[in-house]
């Protein structure tokens, strides 16, 4: 019962963020949301992380961490809730479920032993496609704002970003605490977070409604800390693929609630165009079981 409570919360808690991101957006500037978001997340994940080995890592080890951070939370971050002021949530996070395709794409230029499969070329071709779909009525001018293909593009480019950073950990082979590794990411990427806030809001209104508040506090506690803390537990204790799973799950339930919750239009270019990732997400996260193209 704890393992089928802790994957659900991780799925429905994490689809859920898409949503928050977006009321928040209502009174808060993007960075200074993500930013505040990382560092409340940090400093509950500090005793988790300082009890799991913090302390006893070498500072050439933690610059190392910080720096996937960047890559992982800090920039990715940036793009995402800068994209939510000018597109749906539901759109966000149907464009964001490309990561796996990324990540095979980008295992294959940067890992030794990865080959270019079929599965992964379908995956990749499929993802492709679904992101041609999506942006349709954006590039139409059929979306909430002239801005919104621009912020597809900045989704896809955080999910391209996020797939480099887990590559850049599938580099290195010594075996690292988790929990450290999320602190330490969580922490670096705030700190660009809070810097891009300094750099580019300056003037900007900071309106904390209870709304806003509401939604900086679910996002750093349940939306981050509490999710990645289920996460960790249930590596050891679930299978690979119910892992892979959890893309495709928190997507739809994202995407619900964007329907239910923020009354966003469900059109044939998301229904079709979701169908499309998820499969190649699906194709993605899939062992491959056939042979390399030559």
């Amino acid at each position: 019962m704890k393992v089928r409570l802790a994957y659900i919360a991780c799925f429905v808690l994490w689809g859920s963020t898409w949503m928050t991101i977006k009321v928040g957006l209502r009174d808060l500037p993007p960075f200074f949301f993500a930013g505040a978001r990382m560092l409340l997340a940090a400093a509950i994940l500090l005793p988790f992380a300082w009890r799991a080995g913090l302390g006893r890592e070498s500072p050439a080890v933690l610059g190392r961490m910080a720096g996937i951070g960047v890559l992982q939370i800090g920039l990715p971050y940036a793009l995402m809730f800068a994209a939510q002021q000018w597109m749906p949530s539901a759109l966000a996070a149907v464009l964001f479920a490309t990561f796996p395709v990324w990540l095979a794409l980008l295992a294959r230029l940067l890992l030794p032993g990865q080959e270019l499969t079929p599965r992964k070329l379908a995956a990749a071709f499929l993802g492709l496609a679904g992101i041609a779909v999506l942006q349709l009525p954006a590039l139409r001018a059929q979306s909430y704002s002239p801005l919104a293909p621009l912020g597809g593009a900045l989704i896809v480019g955080a999910a391209i970003l996020v797939a480099f950073a887990n590559v850049r950990v599938r580099q290195d082979p010594r075996p690292r605490s988790p929990l450290v590794m999320t602190f330490v990411q969580v922490f670096a990427g705030a700190l660009v977070l809070v810097a891009l806030s300094l750099l580019l809001e300056r003037g900007r209104a900071v309106n904390f409604t209870p709304a806003a508040v509401g939604a900086l506090l679910y996002l750093a506690v349940f939306g981050t800390a509490v999710t990645y803390l289920c996460f960790f537990w249930l590596m050891h204790r679930v299978s690979i693929s119910a892992i892979g799973a959890i893309p495709l799950l928190d997507t739809t339930v994202a995407v619900v609630l964007g329907a239910v919750v923020l009354h966003e239009h469900v059109g044939w270019p998301l229904l079709a165009g979701g169908a499309l990732v998820m499969a190649g997400t699906t194709l993605a996260n899939q062992a491959p079981a056939e042979p390399a193209l030559g």
